[in-house]
């Protein structure tokens, strides 16, 4: 008898791995160049690619031999531009034969040196130093004037310090001492007429002919203040003209104060204008002799140049002619257009099956943790243990709940020819519960001894009518490991 534990899986072979992978690129990239190798079609010409052959690589890791197509890229000229062609191949056959030619000719200049003694003089350097000196100072004219003298002093006050408000008040006083006189008769007048019309006082009537009268009393009055201030403001006028005069008599001594300061600095002004006028026009006659004398210095250097370059050019000329001879122009190849390049993406066979097997492996490895369990629970010591076995019938078991299930192995024949056990594979399911007895109802995990009885009646006993597992019978026969 045996406990069938799960095999682990079996390690992907490096080998094999990398001639999967090998094998996945190479057919990749063939059928990458199948894609990308397009044939194109123009107005100048064709090109076509064609796989003309095939060559073997062998992997070295793997020792695996690939048959690698390889192409041939063929360019095809229109009829026109063949045409082209071969007319410019027989000009540049001409234009060779006549450069061969004109070499001796050239062979011949080149053996001699490039005379230059019959070259016109160049421009000698003394003729710019002939040149008047350049004035660099000059008289400035005389002093600046840069004070003037005295004028009298701004009047920046007028009037008395009250600004005219006593006059005022006098001609404000002499009005109201003439009209108040007139204006207490016409008061008892008009009291007089409203009694001799009967008009009571203290009456509505007597009240608003009072009031009219002391409204024309005020305004009368208000019109001998208003007199009193236009001669306060006639006065306040009077006495600003005056101080306005008087400030216009200094500005105008001020301003002719100034004129004549004024006129002495125009007056050196214009002398040392004059001084600095001659002194830029003798600069001006000096700048005129230089660029004189460097205009005669230039025109030499230019004539000398323009001699040289003359030489330069014949020499030049017989060279310049072969190399256009030589450098016929090249036939137009035909204008391809992009092609857009197709890439089929590489498969990761080597990841994939690497990923397999760590799911294998992770799977394995969870199961043997589940069956390790399971066996621990059924070895644990628990509240039945007795001399002679656990208790372990369901009877005397609650809170009861299938956990999991335990292949294990039950008899079935002995083969006495090989000296061992026939046996067939056979599920012990696995329980967790508690005992009834326990009061503390501690959770034990195992199986049920009816279970064991049905794979090996031999591992189980009964006392007082109660069944007991054998440890040692489990271990031993059902759970032992292959």
């Amino acid at each position: 008898m045996s406990f069938l534990k799960p095999d682990p899986p079996t390690p992907p072979n490096p080998i094999d791995t990398a001639r999967a992978s090998t094998g996945t690129n190479v057919s990749t990239a063939v059928a990458n160049a199948f894609l990308n190798n397009v044939n194109q079609v123009t107005p100048t010409g064709n090109v076509s690619y064609n796989p003309t052959g095939s060559y073997s690589w062998t992997d070295p890791t793997t020792n695996t031999a690939y048959n690698i197509p390889t192409f041939t890229a063929t360019q095809t000229l229109s009829p026109q531009q063949e045409a082209i062609q071969n007319q410019r191949e027989g000009s540049q056959l001409n234009l060779a034969t006549m450069g061969n030619q004109q070499s001796q000719r050239v062979e011949n200049l080149l053996s001699s040196n490039l005379d230059t003694g019959a070259s016109p003089y160049a421009g000698q350097v003394d003729w710019l130093n002939n040149v008047a000196p350049i004035a660099t100072s000059y008289s400035s004219g005389g002093p600046i004037q840069s004070g003037i003298g005295g004028f009298g002093n701004i009047v920046n006050s007028y009037g008395p310090a009250d600004d005219f408000s006593a006059d005022r008040q006098r001609v404000e006083d002499s009005l109201m001492a003439r009209m108040n006189p007139q204006l207490k008769i016409q008061q008892q007048a008009l009291q007089q007429q409203l009694a001799d019309q009967g008009i009571r006082y203290g009456s509505q009537a007597y009240t608003d002919a009072m009031n009219t009268y002391n409204m024309q009393a005020n305004d009368a009055r208000w019109g001998a203040i208003q007199q009193a201030g236009q001669e306060q403001q006639r006065m306040t006028e009077e006495a600003q003209q005056q101080a306005t005069f008087q400030n216009a008599a200094q500005q105008q001594g001020y301003e002719q104060i100034l004129g004549q300061g004024q006129f002495a600095n125009q007056a050196q002004q214009q002398q040392y204008n004059q001084n600095a006028a001659l002194a830029q026009f003798n600069n001006l006659g000096s700048a005129q002799q230089l660029q004189w004398h460097q205009a005669a210095f230039n025109a030499a250097n230019a004539q000398r140049n323009q001699w040289m370059q003359e030489q330069f050019a014949l020499r030049n000329q017989p060279i310049n002619e072969i190399t256009s001879l030589l450098s016929g122009s090249q036939v137009s190849q035909p204008n391809f257009v992009q092609t857009p390049g197709s890439q089929i993406a590489t498969t990761d066979i080597a990841g994939i099956i690497n990923n397999n097997f760590n799911q294998q492996l992770a799977n394995y490895q969870q199961q043997s943790q589940n069956v390790n369990s399971l066996v621990g629970g059924v070895l644990g010591l628990g509240a039945g243990a007795l001399k002679g076995g656990y208790l372990s019938d369901v009877r005397e078991k609650e809170n009861i709940e299938h956990i999991g299930t335990v292949f294990s192995a039950k008899n079935v024949d002995k083969d006495d020819r090989m000296g061992s056990v026939l046996a067939e594979k056979a599920e012990l399911p696995i329980y967790k519960y508690s005992y009834k007895k326990d009061p503390a109802s501690v959770t034990h995990v195992g199986p049920m001894a009816q279970d064991v009885e049905k794979i090996d009646p031999g591992a189980v006993h009964t006392v007082k009518g109660r069944k007991y597992i054998e440890p040692e019978r489990v271990m031993g026969n059902i759970l032992r490991a292959a």
